[in-house]
């Protein structure tokens, strides 16, 4: 019986690792934290009011998303092709690009351990994530249009 279920518990693993599909993961992971980092945005700009707990839940999803960002299974080797903007940059500088992430990561788990307190702050830390967004992207995203 123990061996029936593992048998099992395999074949599941597998199917699912076979469904699995790596630009469409890293598409949720940035559309996810492209609508936390609006939120954050809309208070920086004055158009929303200072929220703690919109902050808060914006910081979680962004830190959150970060340290999900696993590059070596969300950009596998061919996953360069299809319905994508990834540049083929993170192919051939993969240690540069995992920097990046890594860098991301550190930051948005500082931000969200520290949570800024006022309309300035949210100032501050949206440039500071900002900044990791940009940068990734001006290097390792392919330009629309």
């Amino acid at each position: 019986m123990k061996k029936l279920l593992l048998a099992i518990s395999l074949f599941a693993l597998t199917a699912s690792a076979a469904t699995a599909d790596p630009i469409a993961d890293r598409q949720a992971l940035m559309k996810a934290n492209g609508k936390a980092a609006g939120q954050l945005a809309a208070i920086a700009k004055g158009e929303a009011p200072f929220d703690a707990a919109v902050v808060l839940a914006a910081l979680t999803t962004i830190n959150d998303d970060a340290q999900k960002l696993d590059v070596a299974a969300l950009f596998p080797a061919g996953s360069d092709k299809g319905d994508t903007t990834a540049s083929p940059k993170i192919w051939e500088d993969m240690a540069g690009f995992q920097a990046k992430a890594d860098k991301f990561k550190t930051d948005a788990a500082a931000a969200l351990a520290a949570p800024p307190a006022d309309v300035d702050g949210v100032k501050a830390t949206l440039g500071v994530l900002g900044q990791n967004c940009g940068g990734c992207h001006e290097m390792f995203r392919v330009k629309k249009g």
